[in-house]
């Protein structure tokens, strides 16, 4: 069957034809595409068209498709068992290269997405703090969790309001949204509401509106106040994990939170996610301590032992200087072609994460991001795919690059880039 069959099939059967809202290409419009195999940094569709990927599964696939060191593994724990409801060795392991790898973490909790993670450190930091109130920011996204799943205005310490039907006001309430890099919101909202608030999660480096990296201070400046106000600090680090540097972006930018989310590269394409920190307040999560959460699922072993090879060999490679130098390829000769063809963009870069927005303005929150051109990004993407580039169907995510990018692949991409640029 060919993409538009399984698609019209698909839509029969599942809500919009997906699982996860943004597949469905209703941001960038067009027919969606159907992968049937993926091989090193390229994928093909259910038409046998090949793209050279830039999505990589949304950020899991720091080491390319199907990489032998995981398929190994992951083939062998296949034919041992593929769930046993209680422990298995590999948690243990995993467990051991989480806290090997991540500054902030002693102890650590696997489930099976970066939604439940999240999920489950707001439940834990409410649970530690006696508190009700979360503090999140404008465009960072953090799962479908209903306290994190909701909108503000630009106003400081704007309380939350549903951003889906299906949210009470109720829960929405307890949750306040400020810009994301804005200090002087930031201190605004302790001031008002610090002795309440119980959480205060964010990504280090914002991926959900667009790539868009902390400004000079703001991260140490939430760190200051969350511990002045009795607060814990949750980085989601669900797509910066291992991504950025071994340890992260709180390695990156040398501040530690207490509890942090992990998931996409944490499970190198299997679906894995998790929450941790130090062991005083880890040691309150059920059966240890008071605070329930489970999971029939967590430390799945054959998720766990792709986490397990993957994070390895991220150890061991430390490719994080290499990433960053075929990001810099890219946003370069990106930019050039954009640059000649005269359409005003710019192009956020952190490592080996990207986003192009068609704006003028500097893109520094959700705010300036909003200001792209969504139906130039539309028309870019439908040109690139066209022409086997494979980018996120939407303005306000993140390209991927992986260690299955050779050079050759990326100025055959930039060719290809090129090509599309000259028919917008």
């Amino acid at each position: 069957m060919n993409n538009q069959k399984l698609f019209r099939e698909a839509y029969e059967l599942l809500p919009g034809g997906v699982n996860s809202p943004v597949r469905a290409f209703k941001a960038v419009g067009g027919n969606p595409i159907v992968l049937t195999k993926g091989r090193g940094c390229r994928v093909w569709d259910a038409d046998g068209r090949e793209y050279i990927d830039f999505l990589a599964s949304w950020g899991p696939l720091i080491l390319g498709h199907s990489h032998p060191k995981v398929v190994k593994a992951v083939r062998k724990e296949v034919e041992q068992g593929m769930s046993y409801g209680l422990t298995n060795p590999h948690e243990v392991r995993l467990a051991k290269l989480v806290v090997e790898m991540v500054p902030s973490v002693e102890k650590v909790r696997f489930v099976n997405s970066g939604t439940e993670a999240t999920m489950s450190a707001v439940r834990l930091a409410r649970g530690i703090t006696g508190r009700k109130l979360i503090l999140k920011f404008d465009g960072c996204y953090h799962g479908h969790y209903d306290s994190l799943l909701v909108s503000a205005g630009s106003g400081v310490a704007t309380f939350g309001i549903p951003g889906t039907p299906g949210i009470p006001d109720e829960i929405a309430s307890l949750t306040l949204v400020i810009p994301y890099n804005d200090l002087e919101a930031l201190r605004n909202v302790f001031e008002k509401h610090g002795n309440d608030i119980a959480c205060a999660i964010v990504e280090p480096v914002a991926g959900n509106m667009g790539v868009v990296p902390p400004q000079k201070g703001f991260l140490k400046e939430l760190r200051k106040l969350t511990k002045d106000y009795g607060a814990l600090l949750i980085f989601d680090e669900v797509i910066t994990g291992f991504r950025l540097a071994k340890g992260g972006a709180q390695e990156l930018f040398s501040v530690e939170p207490d509890l942090t989310c992990l998931g996409k590269v944490l499970g190198g394409g299997m679906p894995v996610g998790a929450y941790g920190g130090r062991k005083e307040l880890m040691e309150r999560v059920a059966p240890e301590g008071d605070i329930y959460q489970a999971g029939t699922l967590a430390g799945n072993p054959v998720a766990m032992v792709s986490g397990v090879e993957t994070l390895k060999e991220l150890r061991d490679t430390e490719p994080y200087d290499e990433l960053e130098g075929k990001m810099n390829l890219l946003k370069e000769g990106v930019g050039s072609i954009l640059e000649d063809k005269g359409i005003p963009f710019r192009i956020n870069q952190i490592g080996s994460m990207m986003t192009v927005f068609f704006t003028e303005s500097e893109v520094k929150d959700f705010g300036t991001a909003k200001t792209s051109d969504t139906e130039m990004f539309s028309k870019f993407f439908k040109a690139l795919l066209g022409r086997g580039v494979l980018i996120p169907p939407s303005q306000f995510e993140a390209w991927f690059v992986s260690t299955a990018h050779e050079q050759r692949d990326l100025e055959e991409a930039l060719s290809r880039i090129e090509d599309a640029v000259k028919s917008l």
